[in-house]
């Protein structure tokens, strides 16, 4: 007897969303302030279903800050944030990811000693008779996730995640999170310490997570990974946004000159 009371998210929630031109995620003149220390200055951010919205900007753009209270780990001091258009009151992580937004941050949250099942059901157990984990049961489910996403790299469900190289581990992460997001995935510099073929391998992962129809947010400063998957690319510059453009709108230098504040093609109130 089998308790499916963990079911991973199989069909496209967004579609509604994707349809009426609605964002799945938009950010809208928050503010954050740490003392004197202005890290966001009214910013706005937009992602939509079925795409890949890149953030760039320098260290101290407010990059991270803004991830945070969308992940509901740190509480804005102004501003608004709306799911499919619903604006909504983040109190914290877990009312982030009941809201259908998952976040890969850059250190994984992996447990080393479990393995890449146990790490993708990790607080959301499938259990048999009530109280026992049903460790079968979740690596099919996994297996089922990993296959469908093109994930290759994990050969051994059984295995500990310490033993993964750093594109398998990477991979766990980002699989984990296409199985419980319902609207958007926030990727946090996903392939900063990865080598060439493990980068091109998530950046493939990246690009069939987004053809499920969830937003991806890829928060990078590699500009030609950026140019690669991204369907939009957002430019923050001193806790506000700078300059805005869809694929194929900007090369490597304008964005760098939005980044360095040499361009922007902003309008602001």
């Amino acid at each position: 007897m089998t308790d499916n009371a963990a079911t991973a998210p199989q069909s496209d929630p967004s579609a509604a969303s994707r349809a009426s031109g609605v964002p799945a995620l938009a950010v809208k003149g928050l503010t954050k302030s740490y003392g004197h220390v202005r890290a966001l200055r009214g910013v706005s951010f937009e992602a939509y279903a079925g795409e890949v919205t890149a953030l760039v900007g320098d260290n101290g753009a407010g990059k991270s800050t803004m991830i945070k209270c969308i992940a509901g780990v740190v509480q804005p001091d102004g501003g608004t944030i709306e799911v499919n258009g619903v604006q909504i009151t983040m109190t914290d992580p877990q009312h982030a990811t009941g809201l259908g937004i998952e976040t890969v941050y850059q250190d994984l949250a992996l447990a080393p000693d479990l393995d890449a099942a146990a790490n993708v059901f990790l607080g959301r157990e499938v259990r048999r008779l009530g109280i026992l984990h049903n460790h079968p049961e979740m690596r099919r489910r996994t297996a089922r996730s990993f296959k469908e996403l093109g994930v290759g790299m994990v050969q051994d469900m059984r295995v500990p995640v310490a033993s993964f190289s750093g594109g398998q581990r990477q991979s766990v992460a980002i699989a984990r999170a296409a199985m419980w997001a319902k609207h958007v995935i926030v990727m946090d510099e996903p392939t900063a310490a990865l080598g060439v073929i493990q980068t091109q391998k998530v950046l493939e992962l990246i690009e069939r997570v987004r053809d499920r129809g969830l937003a991806v947010v890829f928060v990078s400063h590699n500009l030609p990974q950026v140019m690669e998957v991204a369907d939009r690319i957002e430019v923050m510059r001193l806790g506000a946004r700078v300059a805005r453009f869809r694929r194929g709108e900007a090369d490597v230098e304008r964005l760098i000159g939005s980044i360095s504040g040499a361009f922007t093609n902003e309008v602001r109130a």
